[in-house]
């Protein structure tokens, strides 16, 4: 029956559920062409922008631009001047009288700044922020004693972190808060603009006195300064620095305000290889030659 009709038969795979993965089995691959002009100054700019277009290539830019990313300013700026005595003078004597008054007069531009901020962070209020600044703090020292540096980049900045950390790397850190003497509190703020106008970071002074237990151990176990024992009271002006205008800004410690009217702490003791004592060596004595008269032979002969 099938006489005279023609039946055209196609060949299948049996199984055209990898029919994609067969496909991709071969694929066509651009070779290069060796004959081509490699030199791009032979090369007219139409031909240079129609090989760019099929390679996929973007245009080379006439300047290099890099990201520059300012996360913490590089000093203090209107650094906080300490009253001398603070700390030891009471509110009702004159001493203490005067320096109040005197904090009151000075006040003005620290409202302004604490104005500034409050612009940016809403919740931001002198009465809470010791508080805060007491706690990134504590974070700060401990992570010191144990050597966490992911927790200490997290809470001082780049300006701090080198100063902190520098002459402890290869000792041992014993470090204990106590309690506080008095309440720390905001003594100064103030805001900057850096670069323009809207890239403004704050810088806010908090008052610490405290009582605290510091010991340092050299790499050989040796106690080169402090007691673990031995508790002291201890007057800190630090200076809690932000980026404003970064959404994501923490509070970190940015510098520690050393009046000149605080005595210098006492070094610690470092310690350094013994030299060995050089022996000087005695001189070795030659013999003497007793040197040789000419016989009368030897003469005759010369």
């Amino acid at each position: 029956m099938s006489a005279g009709i023609q039946v055209r038969h196609i060949a299948k795979h049996w199984l055209p559920q990898f029919k994609k993965l067969r496909r991709l089995k071969v694929q066509k691959v651009k070779l290069p062409n060796f004959r081509e002009d490699h030199d791009a100054s032979k090369l007219t700019p139409d031909q240079i922008r129609a090989r760019m277009k099929e390679q996929g290539m973007l245009p080379p830019r006439s300047w290099m631009e890099q990201p520059v990313f300012v996360s913490a300013t590089s000093s203090v700026f209107e650094a906080y001047v300490p009253p001398e005595g603070d700390g030891k003078l009471s509110a009702l004597t004159l001493g203490g009288a005067k320096q109040s008054m005197e904090l009151l007069s000075k006040k003005s531009k620290s409202m302004m700044a604490v104005r500034k901020i409050k612009s940016f962070e809403e919740d931001f209020s002198t009465k809470y922020f010791p508080e805060e600044a007491q706690e990134i703090y504590l974070k700060a020292h401990k992570a010191l004693a144990e050597k966490d540096d992911d927790t200490l980049h997290q809470c001082v900045t780049e300006l701090c972190y080198p100063m902190m950390t520098d002459d402890l790397r290869s000792c041992t850190v014993r470090w204990q808060f106590l309690k506080s003497l008095e309440p720390p509190r905001v003594v100064h703020a103030r805001c900057t603009e850096v670069i323009n106008k809207e890239n403004i970071f704050s810088q806010v002074t908090v008052r610490f006195h405290t009582q605290q237990t510091l010991a340092v151990y050299d790499r050989f176990g040796r106690l080169i300064y402090g007691n673990e024992v031995v508790a002291k009271d201890v007057l800190e002006y630090v200076v809690f620095e932000k980026h404003l205008a970064n959404v994501y800004g923490l509070w970190r410690i940015h510098e520690k305000i050393i009046p000149d009217w605080m005595p210098e702490r006492e070094a610690g003791k470092k310690t350094y290889i013994k030299q060995k004592p050089v022996v000087e060596a005695e001189p070795v004595t030659d013999s003497v030659v007793q040197p040789v008269t000419p016989t009368e032979g030897s003469a005759a002969v010369a």
